[in-house]
């Protein structure tokens, strides 16, 4: 990578169609979790004008009411109008129960390192974890950033500072990149869709851009060490300031925003989809564990950026390759990082499971644990407690 550059992310808010999909899937993970830790689900979900359609394959003792389930995420979110709300889109269902396996109810905190070794991954994937130290959460400053303003633009909309918003917006930031450290802030776009075709008039475009910079970018940006200055360009609803947004604009599907998910493609990112999968997904829980990695690698200090990549091939417990790349930034060798993952962090998929608690987390915690994770991303959150693979508690083992 050169040491000037440009890099844009973007972020979208949780009533963003693709959101409310991941959010309806992982509402639905976490009931059958919450209900039966030991369930096996994979569900996804498709939105658009008055409609939503579940497919879902599970294997548990649980009874999930899956149109419920999407009626409460739906209302939880805003919509209300006419051509979407919770009370009157149909919602239609494909559900297949699968068979019974063999010690579905095993308690990785129950098994031996020997044990957890007979456990193998049911699937193949190659994932990455990424950590840098542009930002306290140690993710690249531009997600990080317009994560803070999609999230801004939806407290603005609940707490009625902005009642005439609606739920689905986009942001992105761009920032200028000076010997590889963040310089100065390009761009900052927001696109806020509003709430009804009868308050369109209301509210005209200049209107509405002094009240989205005053109160979503003057806001956050207002405790960052990095502030627009009087070159940063400001595009407020730029392309089409009466758009209403939402499915009854443009359609939705769970796991279509990886990168928001991740790290705004500033890292590499597996194509699976996060959301929607029970634990035993290594698809899934393979990206927090790397994420974990790398994220322990760079506050101890061994590197200023790390990407931790990790190949799973079906039939082992075992990553059948560890990959480190530090980008230049290594205080060591990236060999000798990948020696210290091997000795001191467990990449098993049953060692991940017991790690993190996976299975209890949405009965532990309130509201859900999975479906706080599918808006806003599922790595650098400081707005929902500490996430296990969020943890710095290996620093003292990689020095």
């Amino acid at each position: 990578m050169k040491k000037d550059f440009l890099f844009t992310s973007e972020s979208v808010t949780e009533g963003h169609p693709d959101k409310l999909c991941d959010q309806i899937s992982d509402a639905i993970v976490d009931q059958f979790l919450r209900r039966d830790p030991f369930a096996r689900i994979i569900t996804e979900c498709a939105v658009s004008t008055a409609i939503v359609f579940i497919a879902a394959r599970f294997e548990s003792d649980a009874i999930v009411d899956f149109t419920k389930i999407a009626r409460q995420v739906i209302k939880q979110v805003g919509y209300d109008q006419p051509d979407f709300n919770a009370k009157t889109c149909s919602i239609m269902t494909s559900l297949k129960e699968l068979p019974p396996s063999q010690n579905r109810c095993r308690d990785e905190k129950k098994l031996s390192s020997e044990e957890i070794e007979q456990i193998p991954v049911k699937d193949q994937v190659t994932v990455f974890g990424f950590a840098c130290n542009q930002t306290q959460a140690l993710i690249p400053l531009p997600i990080w950033l317009a994560h803070q303003l999609a999230r801004k633009l939806t407290t603005v909309r609940q707490d009625k500072i902005l009642p005439y918003l609606a739920p689905d917006g986009k942001t992105q930031v761009a920032i200028e990149y000076k010997d590889y450290k963040p310089h100065r802030i390009y761009s900052i776009t927001l696109i806020a869709s509003q709430n009804k075709p009868t308050t369109l008039n209301e509210v005209d475009p200049k209107q509405l851009q002094e009240d989205l910079k005053e109160a979503v970018i003057d806001v956050v940006f207002a405790d960052e060490p990095l502030k627009p200055d009087a070159n940063t360009r400001i595009f407020i609803d730029s392309d089409d300031p009466f758009a209403i947004g939402g499915p009854c604009v443009h359609s939705g599907l769970t796991g279509r925003k990886n990168a928001i998910d991740t790290y705004g493609e500033y890292s590499r990112h597996s194509g699976a989809a996060l959301s929607g999968k029970d634990p035993t997904r290594i698809d899934r829980v393979g990206a927090y564990a790397a994420r974990y990695a790398a994220k322990n690698i760079v506050a101890a200090g061994l590197a200023e950026e790390c990407e931790v990549q990790l190949t799973y091939s079906i039939g082992l417990s075992r990553p059948v390759s560890i990959q480190v790349e530090t980008f230049g930034t290594g205080k060591i060798l990236d060999e000798e990082i990948t020696i210290l993952l091997e000795k001191n962090f467990d990449f098993r998929l049953a060692g991940i499971i017991r790690e993190f608690n996976l299975r209890f987390l949405p009965a532990i915690v309130k509201g859900g644990f999975y479906k706080k994770l599918a808006a806003y991303g599922h790595v650098g959150r400081l707005d929902i407690g500490v996430l296990p693979w969020e943890e710095i508690d290996k620093v003292p083992v990689l020095h």
